[in-house]
C-alpha cells in the first residue's frame, strides 16, 4: 500500500500537468511550465526512489532531492502566479498543496536523520 507522502506526491503530479496543460493550452506559456513540470513531477518520482533505497543514507537522500523539488516547485508557481497567469484562486489552491508536501517531507527527512 502506498503511503500518504507517496499518494500526495502523485495527487500533486497529476495537478502539476494538468495545469501545465492548461497553461499550454489557454496563456501559451511554455518555457515556465515546462520548469513547473520537471520540478513538480520529480517529487513524487524521488518518493517511489526512495521506497527503493539501498541503504538510509539512500533513502534520506532521494526524500531531501524530493524537498529540493518541492521547493523548486513553490518557485515556480509563485513566479507563475506573480506574472499573471494564475488566478488567486487557482494559486492558494496549488500552493498549499505544494506546502504540505513540503511540510511531510522536511518532517519525514529529520524523522529518518534521527533514527
Amino acid at each position: 500500500m502506498d503511503s500518504i507522502l507517496e499518494q500526495k506526491s502523485f495527487q500533486f503530479a497529476i495537478r502539476i500537468v494538468n495545469l501545465c496543460k492548461h497553461l499550454r493550452s489557454t496563456k501559451k506559456e511554455y518555457t515556465l511550465s515546462k520548469q513547473l513540470l520537471r520540478s513538480g513531477t520529480s517529487i513524487g518520482a524521488n518518493v517511489a526512489e526512495a521506497q527503493q533505497a539501498q541503504s538510509k543514507a539512500d533513502f534520506i537522500s532521494k526524500l531531501s532531492i524530493a524537498l529540493k523539488e518541492t521547493t523548486e516547485s513553490k518557485y515556480w508557481i509563485k513566479l507563475i502566479w506573480a506574472t499573471g497567469y494564475l488566478s488567486e484562486k487557482e494559486y492558494s489552491s496549488i500552493v498549499s498543496d505544494c506546502i504540505e508536501l513540503e511540510k511531510i517531507l522536511v518532517t519525514s527527512v529529520k524523522t529518518s536523520k534521527d533514527n
